[in-house]
């Protein structure tokens, strides 16, 4: 198979947040589709610390992001881990039913995890949504085939769509 041709699946370009405790922990996501019209899907690699605090938490935001939303952003939140490291501390955010949200995303959601199926190597979480608002009218959302084409983004090996 020529795994290339999973990249013409569309995807977006989303940050996925939660909580450790009373601090904002979160990764970049691409794997995320709505099921249904309260309902998305979120697909996360097991090892990554995002994973193991939406489990705790039960609750997740989604910030959707836009075209110009700057690469340190990106990497900050898809590069590192969040064990070692605060991802938002360099971030501009809003804060939404005690979650961050990234500032400058066209819009975003607010989930309560209400399943979760395990693959080997991801879990798909599903989130009822339980609030959710544009922030922007005039930003366009960012689509992975935007994000290596035109920003020339990689995805860490982590990522549901990494092809190594």
């Amino acid at each position: 198979m020529d795994k290339n041709v999973l990249r013409q699946l569309s995807y977006g370009v989303y940050a996925v947040s939660t909580l450790d405790g009373e601090r904002a922990v979160g990764c970049i996501a691409n794997s995320i589709i709505q099921v249904t019209y309260d309902t998305v899907a979120v697909s996360m690699n097991h090892t990554n610390f995002t994973h193991e605090c939406m489990e705790k938490t039960k609750k997740f935001a989604i910030s959707i992001l836009a075209e110009d939303t700057e690469m340190n952003t990106i990497a900050f939140l898809g590069f590192q881990s969040g064990r070692e490291k605060n991802k938002f501390e360099h971030i501009e955010t809003i804060t939404v039913d005690g979650l961050s949200i990234v500032k400058n995303a066209v819009g975003y959601l607010i989930c309560e995890l209400v399943d979760k199926m395990d693959t080997e190597t991801h879990s798909v979480f599903l989130g009822k949504i339980t609030d959710g608002a544009v922030l922007s009218d005039s930003k366009k959302p960012m689509t992975y085939a935007y994000y290596h084409e035109v920003k020339k983004g990689n995805s860490p090996k982590a990522a549901p769509t990494y092809l190594g």
